[in-house]
């Protein structure tokens, strides 16, 4: 298994994944995505297997481009605006080779296990 957890030092549910992993003695690298961000090849793999830009959105968050994002229908700019922005991202996000979750989602984790 080769754990990979995208997340931010502030985002309670990130510290809650590192925790999951770590309670069951799984070998993670942990990546700050407000420092590092995702490769292009990172980004496209995660969108794939969460389903889409949408997915990969933290609709919650009280931000301009997030508001902005709500009123466009052309993907391939929400990904390109996400991409560049990687706060715009829901926290955290995990994963597993081709696997990838978006949030806290252990009863997912435990089926890669």
């Amino acid at each position: 298994m080769n754990i990979q957890i995208f997340g931010t030092s502030k985002s309670f549910d990130t510290k809650k994944a590192e925790r999951y992993f770590k309670e069951r003695r799984i070998k993670f690298q942990s990546i700050d995505l407000a420092k590092y961000g995702m490769s292009g090849r990172e980004f496209d793999s995660v969108l794939r297997a969460v389903g889409g830009i949408d997915n990969l959105i933290d609709w919650d968050k009280k931000h301009p481009d997030i508001d902005l994002m709500r009123y466009m229908d052309d993907p391939v700019a929400k990904e390109d605006k996400v991409y560049d922005n990687p706060a715009l991202m829901r926290c955290p996000v995990v994963r597993n080779g081709q696997k990838a979750t978006v949030g806290y989602c252990p009863e997912v984790w435990e089926t890669w296990t």
